[in-house]
C-alpha cells in the first residue's frame, strides 16, 4: 500500500475544493485538507471503528434486518457512489484528525500519531460504498479490514488495537474480554451540524471504566453503606486498572508532549472523571488511584449519585464511557455521545 504524504509527516493538500450540491453536504472534516505520513501500527495508537458508528447506517442496517444479506449488499452496491451520512463517532474522528496535526507541528517527524480503522463484517461488494464515502468527507483513513460477516476480533488483536468502536454490543464485550479497550455507540443522534471543535473531550466514568468493578461489586452484595466503609478502609489501596485504563494513559501521553514543551494551554486534549461516587465519602481512593498510575485528569466531577446528563451537557464530550445503562441513556437523553462499557458486575444487573 502506497504511503500518504512526505517524510517531513505534512503536506498541503492542492487539489481544488469539489462542487457539491447542498443537499448531499452532511459533515466535512476540516482538519482533513492536510494529509499525514500514515504510521506503521507499531508506533501509531490504533483506534478501530465499525462502519455502523463511523456512518450513519440505520436506513442500510433496516434493509439488511427486514431482507437478508443479499438485499443489504445489493442497495449498497447501487448507491455506492452516494456518500453514506456521518455517523456518532464523526466528531471523536475529527478532534483525533486535529491533534495529529497539532503533533505534527511540534515534530514534524512525530509517528506517534492517532491512526483509524475501519474494521466491518461487511463483504467487499460494500467496500467501494465505503471508500467513496470516507473520501468524500475527506478523513484520513486508510486501513480497512472487511470480513463479511465474519468477527472482527482477531483483526484487532493483530492491530494491537488501542481503542474499540462499535454498534455491537457482543462484539464489543468480545474486544473487553481481550483486554481491548471498547465500547459500544449508538446511532441516535440525529444533528445537521457536527461540533467542529479544535480540543478532545473525553469524559470516564470510574468504576467499571477507569477502575475495576471491585467497588460496585461491594455496593451491589452489601449496599452503598458497606460500599462507603470499604472504600474508607481502602482508602490507601490503588484499585485495579478497568477497560479504559489504558486508553486513558495514551491520552495523558499526548497530552505530556504538549506540557513538556510548556504549550499546556494549546493542548488539544481534555479528559475528564464524571462519577457516581462522593467525594468525601469515596473519592479519596479514586483520586489516589490516578495520582498512582500517573494519569493527570483535568477535572474530577464527583456527583454523589445526581444524574450524569445535565454534567455532561455542559461539557459537552466527543466520548462519555460508562458501565451503566441508566448513565448512558442519561447522557444520550441530553445529546451526549455516550459509549456503554459492558463490563463488570453491572453488565449482569443490566442484561438480565
Amino acid at each position: 500500500m502506497a504511503e500518504q504524504g512526505s517524510d517531513k509527516g505534512l503536506e498541503e493538500n492542492k487539489e481544488e475544493d469539489v462542487q457539491v450540491k447542498e443537499e448531499d453536504v452532511h459533515v466535512v472534516n476540516p482538519f482533513a485538507t492536510r494529509k499525514w505520513k500514515i504510521p506503521k501500527p507499531k508506533d501509531a495508537i490504533i483506534i478501530a471503528v465499525s462502519s455502523r458508528v463511523l456512518f450513519d447506517m440505520r436506513d442500510e442496517r433496516k434493509v439488511f434486518n427486514e431482507n437478508g444479506r443479499h438485499a443489504y449488499t445489493k442497495l449498497m452496491v447501487e448507491n455506492e457512489n452516494k456518500p453514506l451520512k456521518p455517523g456518532a463517532a464523526f466528531p471523536f474522528i475529527h478532534a483525533l484528525a486535529n491533534i495529529n496535526l497539532k503533533l505534527l507541528e511540534l515534530d514534524p517527524t512525530e509517528k506517534r500519531l492517532f491512526d483509524v480503522v475501519l474494521m466491518s463484517n461487511n463483504s467487499a461488494q460494500c467496500g467501494i460504498s465505503l471508500i467513496n464515502s470516507v473520501n468524500h468527507h475527506k478523513l484520513t483513513i486508510e486501513r480497512f479490514c472487511l470480513t463479511a460477516g465474519k468477527s472482527v476480533i482477531g483483526y484487532l488483536t493483530a492491530y494491537d488495537t488501542d481503542l474499540y468502536l462499535s454498534a455491537n454490543e457482543d462484539t464489543v464485550a468480545d474486544a473487553i474480554d481481550m483486554g481491548i479497550a471498547a465500547a459500544t455507540l449508538y446511532p441516535n443522534l440525529d444533528l445537521e451540524v457536527v461540533e467542529r471543535a479544535h480540543e478532545l473531550r473525553i469524559a470516564f466514568d470510574g468504576d467499571a471504566v477507569l477502575f475495576s468493578d471491585e467497588s460496585e461489586q461491594v455496593a451491589k452484595a452489601g449496599g452503598l453503606e458497606d460500599f462507603f466503609k470499604n472504600e474508607e478502609r481502602k482508602a490507601d489501596q490503588v484499585l485495579e486498572m478497568g477497560p479504559l485504563k489504558r486508553f486513558a494513559v495514551l491520552l495523558g501521553e499526548v497530552k505530556k508532549k504538549f506540557s513538556d514543551k510548556g504549550m499546556d494551554e494549546e493542548c488539544p486534549i481534555r479528559t475528564y472523571l464524571v462519577t457516581a461516587r462522593s467525594a468525601a465519602s469515596s473519592g479519596i481512593r479514586a483520586l489516589r488511584t490516578l495520582r498512582a498510575w500517573g494519569l493527570d485528569i483535568d477535572e474530577a466531577l464527583f456527583l454523589a449519585g445526581a444524574p450524569k446528563g445535565p454534567i455532561l451537557e455542559r461539557i459537552k464530550p466527543h466520548l462519555f464511557f460508562d458501565d451503566q445503562q441508566r448513565n448512558i441513556d442519561s447522557g444520550l437523553k441530553h445529546g451526549v455521545n455516550s459509549a456503554y462499557v459492558p463490563y463488570g458486575i453491572a453488565r449482569k444487573h443490566d442484561r438480565k
